[in-house]
């Protein structure tokens, strides 16, 4: 029991952190996972399901994830994406960003195909029903 709080007490830093560096700091998955659902729910009801279905699937799937750069590197973006979002009255107009191009030009082929099915799910979701409404009636 000695040992384990002597090696706690060592890896707390003797200074402490600055808010760059708190904000840089990566969180536990779960707390992570927690934190970005309760961010989403001051969006837009539309954005707020698909991203709370998106941020679902995603940490299912790197759940079983033993690479330690690969999680490292998963958390991180998360994290980022969390520092991201709006907070407060303004989350209600948000509409998202554009993707920067150097972050595109060093995506993998399997990194775009993701990219590519999330715009036409979003596509779906933000299709106007008068649209629907106007190709049902025009049909019959």
């Amino acid at each position: 029991m000695r040992s384990t709080i002597v090696r706690l007490a060592e890896s707390i830093s003797k200074r402490p952190l600055n808010l760059r560096e708190a904000n840089a700091a990566l969180l536990p998955p779960k707390p992570l996972y927690r934190r970005i659902l309760r961010a989403h729910r001051s969006l837009p009801y539309e954005m707020r399901s698909l991203g709370d279905d998106y941020v679902r699937a995603e940490f299912h799937r790197h759940r079983s994830v033993a690479n330690k750069v690969h999680i490292i590197g998963f958390l991180s973006q998360w994290k980022m994406y969390l520092d991201e979002l709006p907070v407060g009255l303004g989350a209600k107009d948000f509409a998202g960003r554009r993707l920067d191009p150097t972050v595109l030009e060093k995506m993998s082929a399997e990194q775009l195909g993701q990219l590519y099915e999330l715009m036409n799910a979003t596509k779906e979701v933000w299709k106007p029903q008068d649209a629907d409404d106007a190709g049902e009636g025009s049909k019959a």
